[in-house]
């Protein structure tokens, strides 16, 4: 029995593919295919383009193409609508409808290359993207093959090496496909907002004098050096406030656990406190940031920083630097093994030597 397989994204395009695959595909399509000619869908040879319509009259127009006398795909219209008709009409006879990821896997016998062909389609960036390609020419499954023989071979500490390499690019490798947390924190009003929106190139964050204006978690994704990173902007950390300032602030500090960086800004025109020295030390792995450079500054900061001006843009592109090289200290270079997913990480794990 053939199934159906929506090939391109759902949502508003210029024009969709459906897959209709499998024994008696042909005779599947054609029960409502219907060329201007008459002429039937078994007369055309694979690969002509055949247009039509698809579905009760006056019904859908489709360019239909012939892979194979066992697999057809049909072109039409990319709004949700055109796509919903015609796998409904083909789900209606009998047909199952099936995920185009799971379609993918089926196409490739090793796991890793058809995991690597579904991660292609999810990649945010021309940098991720290059590096699962070469997972899917094989970079992975080859230095998978090499641990596999040098085990086998009895060389465990050279097999040691070659895992703890590989695991020491997993931060990388699944972030490949998801972005990095940077989270912004710092005190109320130093910036945080005018800053994320400084780095994001667009105004997405509310910005007011007035301090504690922020009071949820404000995200917005971008990419820097080519890596997916979705920044977000927390509510001012402080004692007190009303209620609504600290279910922000309990918020903020939810998402600072989950982030990957944190960035600690502090206002370069207020004197330091006691209270910056406190969120310092709660944060010592921070990439700190003395924000409003365009102000004069009030006396001696006791910590290294990056200075930046959210209102006039300076300092932003080394900040932008710092963030990369933090985040990725050491990119992989071109046809690097990289593991992208947790379940390959998991059996890298597995294959250490004892």
């Amino acid at each position: 029995m053939p199934y159906v397989v929506e090939l391109t994204p759902p949502g508003r395009g210029a024009i969709a593919t459906v897959l209709v695959e499998g024994p008696q595909a042909i005779r599947a399509v054609a029960a409502h295919f219907r060329t201007p000619s008459g002429r039937p869908l078994s007369d055309y040879p694979p690969d002509q383009l055949v247009f039509g319509h698809f579905g009760p009259p006056p019904g859908e127009q489709v360019v239909l193409r012939k892979r194979s006398e066992e697999a057809l795909e049909l072109h039409c219209h990319g709004g949700r609508a055109a796509v919903a008709m015609i796998e409904q009409t083909l789900q209606s006879d009998g047909y199952p409808l099936r995920s185009w990821a799971d379609w993918a896997e089926d196409r490739h016998r090793d796991p890793i290359t058809a995991a690597a062909r579904v991660a292609l389609a999810a990649a945010p960036t021309v940098r991720t993207a290059a590096i699962l390609l070469d997972q899917y020419r094989g970079a992975l499954r080859r230095e998978i093959d090499r641990i596999e023989q040098l085990l086998g071979a009895g060389n465990s500490q050279t097999a040691r090496q070659a895992v703890q390499t590989l695991l020491s690019r997993a931060q990388i490798g699944l972030h490949l496909t998801r972005p990095w947390q940077v989270v912004l924190c710092g005190r109320p009003n130093v910036g945080k907002s005018s800053l994320i929106n400084a780095l994001a190139g667009y105004a997405r964050a509310i910005v007011h004098p007035t301090p504690g204006t922020t009071r949820d978690v404000v995200s917005v994704r971008t990419a820097l050096d080519g890596w997916p990173v979705e920044f977000s902007d927390t509510a001012g950390l402080h004692a007190g406030g009303g209620v609504l300032e600290r279910a922000g602030i309990r918020r903020a500090e939810q998402k600072l656990t989950q982030a990957d960086l944190v960035v600690l800004i502090f206002d370069r025109s207020v004197a330091w406190s006691g209270a910056d020295g406190e969120l310092l030390g709660q944060r010592p792995k921070a990439i700190v940031v003395e924000n409003k450079s365009d102000l004069p500054a009030a006396g001696r900061r006791p910590a290294p920083s990056l200075e930046t001006s959210a209102l006039r843009g300076t300092g932003i592109e080394a900040l932008i630097d710092a963030i990369a090289a933090r985040l990725v200290p050491q990119p992989p270079p071109p046809g690097t093994a990289v593991p992208f997913t947790q379940e390959q990480v998991e059996q890298l794990r597995g294959m250490l030597p004892p």
